[in-house]
C-alpha cells in the first residue's frame, strides 16, 4: 500500500476523532444553556464544526480501513494530539475567552495532554461551558484518547509505546489482565468510568455541589489539576481535600492492577507489586519530608501540616497539579523537592506524565548492579524486577528513554531562555509542561499562570506538553532521516 492511501487512512481515523471531539464539545451546551452563561450560540457552531469535519474526513476516505506501513502509526499518534489540540482552541476563541491564538492552543493543549498549566489568572469568571470544557478535556485526555486508538487501530501496534500500556514504560507493568485488546479497553475503560463516577457521588455526599463535584472529579482523576476556582483546592473543606487525594493516589495506579484488585483476581497480581511498592513508598517517605518541614520550617500546626503534605505530595507525584495552597511561597527546597518528584510520575498504564515509577525503580536497580559488578566483576547480577531478570533490551531501553528525557529538558531551558523566560522559570515551565504537572516555578508556579509568557515560549511549552504526554519518542522518530526512507 501507497504512502498516499496510509495517509487516506491516517485522515479517517483522524476523522472519527474529530467526530468524538465535536461531540463532546456539544456536550458543554448542558451548562451552557442551564446556567444561561450566553454561549450556547458559540459552543454550538465549534461542536458542530468540529463534528462535520469529522465526518467529511470519514465519508471521503472511509475505504481506507488498513494501514500497508506500521511506521505511518507514529505520524498518526502525534498528529492525533496536534489535530485535537487545534480543534480543541474553538471554544476558547469562538466564545471570547481567549483571544489570541497562542493562548488558547495553549490552555488546549494542556487540557488535551492533562498538563494542567494554564494561561488563565482566574477562572471564576469563565462561562460554564468553558469551565466544562477544560473539565472535559482533561478526563478525555487523561486516558480516552488512548483508549480510542487502542480500540480502533489493535493491529497498528500504537500500543508499543502508548500512554496506556506497560510496553511504554519498557517493562512489564505488573498488572496486564487480558491479552486482548478489546479487553483490555473494556476492563480499564470500566475501572476509569467507575472511580469518576464514584468520586462524583462522594464529593456530593461530602456537601459539595453536583457541578462542582464532576469538573473537580474530571481534572483530578485524569491527573489533569483544572480546576473551577481561583485557589485550586484551597477552598475544599478538609475532607474533600482527602478525598480528591485518594483519587489521586488511585490515578496514579496502574489501571489493569485496579481492575485486578477489584475484581478479586489475586492470582493475576501474585509476586507482582513491586512497582506499586515503589510508587506508594515514595509518596509516603516524600510526604513525611514534607510534613516535617511544613511544621519545623514554616510554623504550620501538625493536622494543616499532615493534610497539605500528604494531599499536595501525592498532587506532585500523579502530575495533576492540583494545590491546596500557594505552594511558591513554600520552602524553597520544598518546592525543588516537588519538582523532583513530578518527574517521576505514578506508575505505568496510570493516567499520570512523568518518567513513570517503573522507569525510575529500574534505573535505580541498574545502578546497584553497576556497583555491585565493580565488587564482584565475575558474578552474574542482572536487574530484577519483581523477582525476575530484567532483560538488557529493556534496560538500555529505559535509559535511552531517561537521556532523551533529560536533553529535551535541557534544550526546552535553553530555548525558553533565549525567548526572554528567566532561568528559574524555565526551569520550572520546562519540567512542569513535560511531565505534566502543570504549575512551574516564579510567578508561573503556585497560583500564578503562563499568561506572562511570549508566544514563542507558549509554543515552545505546548511542543514539551506533547512530548511529554508521547514519552518524546514518538515524536523525535518523526524527525529523523530514516524514518522518511522508503
Amino acid at each position: 500500500m501507497s504512502k498516499i492511501a496510509d495517509i487516506k487512512y491516517i485522515l479517517r481515523f483522524l476523522g472519527i476523532v474529530l467526530i468524538v471531539e465535536g461531540l463532546l464539545i456539544l456536550s458543554c451546551l448542558i451548562p451552557a444553556l442551564h446556567f444561561a452563561d450566553g454561549t450556547w450560540r458559540e459552543i454550538t457552531q465549534s461542536g458542530l464544526f468540529t463534528f462535520f469535519v469529522g465526518l467529511f474526513l470519514v465519508v471521503s476516505f472511509h475505504q481506507y480501513r488498513n494501514m500497508g506501513n506500521r511506521r505511518m502509526a507514529y505520524l498518526l499518534v502525534v498528529l492525533m494530539w496536534v489535530v485535537l489540540a487545534l480543534f480543541g482552541t474553538l471554544p476558547f476563541l469562538a466564545t471570547g475567552t481567549l483571544v489570541n491564538f497562542s493562548d488558547a492552543l495553549f490552555e488546549s493543549m494542556s487540557g488535551i495532554t492533562s498538563t494542567g498549566a494554564t494561561v488563565f489568572y482566574a477562572v471564576e469568571w469563565l462561562p460554564a461551558s468553558i469551565l466544562l470544557w477544560r473539565s472535559m478535556t482533561q478526563w478525555f485526555g487523561g486516558f480516552g484518547i488512548v483508549l480510542l486508538v487502542l480500540a480502533l487501530v489493535p493491529s497498528m501496534g500504537i500500543n508499543k509505546y502508548s500512554l496506556y500500556t506497560a510496553e511504554a514504560s519498557g517493562a512489564d507493568s505488573g498488572g496486564k489482565q487480558t491479552t486482548t485488546v478489546a479487553s483490555t479497553v473494556r476492563h480499564t475503560l470500566g475501572v476509569y468510568i467507575l472511580l469518576t463516577i464514584l468520586f462524583v457521588f462522594v464529593l456530593y455526599k461530602s456537601g459539595m455541589q453536583v457541578w462542582d463535584a464532576v469538573n473537580i472529579t474530571f481534572t483530578n482523576i485524569s491527573s489533569g489539576g483544572f480546576s473551577i476556582y481561583n485557589n485550586s483546592l484551597q477552598r475544599l473543606t478538609h475532607i474533600q481535600q482527602y478525598i480528591v487525594a485518594v483519587a489521586m493516589l488511585l490515578s496514579g495506579v496502574n489501571f489493569a492492577m485496579l481492575f485486578n484488585i477489584f475484581t478479586l483476581r489475586w492470582e493475576l497480581l501474585k509476586g507482582k507489586f513491586e512497582q506499586l511498592r515503589f510508587y506508594l513508598g515514595l509518596y509516603v517517605g516524600a510526604s513525611i519530608v514534607v510534613v516535617l518541614s511544613l511544621v519545623f520550617r514554616m510554623g504550620y500546626g501538625w493536622s494543616d501540616a499532615v493534610r497539605c503534605g500528604f494531599v499536595q505530595t501525592v498532587s506532585v507525584l500523579t502530575t495533576t497539579g492540583s494545590l491546596v495552597g500557594d505552594t511558591s511561597q513554600w520552602w524553597m527546597p520544598i518546592t525543588y523537592l516537588m519538582v523532583i518528584l513530578s518527574l517521576c510520575g505514578g506508575m505505568a498504564g496510570s493516567t499520570t506524565g512523568g518518567l513513570k515509577a517503573m522507569r525510575v525503580l529500574i534505573l535505580f536497580r541498574h545502578v546497584g548492579k553497576t556497583l555491585r559488578d565493580r565488587l564482584h566483576p565475575h558474578a552474574v547480577n542482572p536487574v530484577r524486577l519483581n523477582h525476575k531478570p530484567v532483560s538488557p533490551h529493556i534496560v538500555t531501553n529505559v535509559m535511552v528513554i531517561f537521556m532523551i528525557y533529560v536533553m529535551v529538558v535541557f534544550v526546552g531551558i535553553m530555548l525558553l531562555m533565549l525567548c526572554g523566560i528567566n532561568a528559574t522559570e524555565s526551569i520550572g515551565a520546562v519540567i512542569a509542561c513535560i511531565t505534566g504537572y502543570g504549575p512551574g516555578l516564579g510567578i508561573s508556579g503556585g497560583f500564578g499562570c503562563y499568561s506572562h509568557f511570549t508566544v514563542s515560549a507558549k509554543l515552545i511549552c505546548s511542543f514539551l506538553m506533547i512530548m511529554g504526554r508521547l514519552e518524546c519518542l514518538p515524536v523525535l522518530i518523526l524527525f529523523t532521516r530514516a524514518y522518511w526512507k522508503r
